[in-house]
């Protein structure tokens, strides 16, 4: 007989080992789930990390809580946590059974369910369950969600369906229970990345906005040569026609040193200097 289970009921198991299968169908823009496994002492903490079982560390060191892989159904996806309650040392006393969205929230996942089977008696996911639970997201924003639990009670265990959701997915979820979790790892949304290498101070630069062409500078015009000062203006120097350049004249002196007086309102006009031609060499002296 199977038990379909509303939020918040419990049941008490006869089987010493379960198998509990989360279901939920694909579709496009539908986040992958992941089921998961944490073992809790008396504290409602886990005594170590080992006690936190899902796809990156599938098997408890004691062998007796496994994640197994997924499965593809024909009405859908599974995957599975199996666990051998009799077997389980006495300071488990709780087994919480998680499931997390990979990438994106619950939303959009239709038909998730959970389906508690007999593992005992070899019973697989086509058998009759002991017990099944829809789990339905209060919000549809919870990125992580506890399905049930299952929990001691003497010397039996029971199954508790629960449903309680996690807005910070499986971090947050495990880091409620006390696991140290590595921000550099990936436990919370899938299967783990290879980690990106470090990149040196050179290759952190920012990549360009746009891959136009860069700006060519705008030529600058030449700077204009310096003038000279003009030199003092001088009368061209005519061509001896070969000969040697007589001695320019020394400038006119005042007379007996007195200032030249004015040619009553006419321009004066200086006295031409007298120079000899240059002489041939038939006036010169031979030496």
């Amino acid at each position: 007989m199977t038990h379909a289970m509303l939020k918040g009921s419990n049941i008490p198991l006869e089987a010493t080992a379960v198998r509990v299968v989360l279901r939920w169908t694909p579709g496009p823009d539908v986040p992958d789930v992941d089921a998961s496994a944490l073992l809790l002492a008396s504290d409602g903490r886990v005594r170590s990390d080992e006690d936190f079982v899902f796809y990156n560390q599938p098997r408890h060191p004691s062998g007796l809580v496994r994640h197994l892989p997924k499965k593809r159904l024909a009405d859908g996806l599974t995957d599975t946590v199996e666990a051998d309650l009799a077997a389980l040392e006495p300071s488990v006393e709780r087994v919480v059974l998680a499931a997390s969205a990979d990438g994106g929230a619950f939303g959009p996942i239709r038909d998730l369910r959970v389906l508690l089977y007999d593992a005992g008696a070899g019973a697989s996911d086509g058998g009759e369950p002991i017990a099944t639970f829809d789990v339905r997201p209060e919000t549809g924003d919870e990125s992580a969600l506890i399905c049930g639990e299952l929990y001691r009670r003497g010397d039996a265990w029971k199954f508790r369906a629960l449903g309680q959701g996690y807005e910070t997915g499986l971090v947050g979820l495990a880091t409620e229970f006390g696991i140290s979790v590595d921000e550099g790892e990936t436990t919370a949304g899938g299967p783990e990345s290879e980690p990106q290498a470090s990149q040196s101070p050179q290759s952190q630069v920012s990549a360009p906005e746009s891959h136009q062409p860069r700006a060519q500078p705008e030529p600058q015009p030449e700077p204009e040569p310096r003038r000279q000062a003009p030199d003092a203006v001088t009368e061209p120097v005519q061509p001896g026609y070969g000969y040697p350049l007589p001695p320019p004249a020394p400038p006119q002196q005042p007379a007996y040193g007195y200032p030249q007086q004015p040619a009553y309102g006419y321009p004066q006009h200086p006295a031409p200097v007298f120079v000899l031609p240059p002489q041939g060499p038939q006036f010169q002296k031979n030496r």
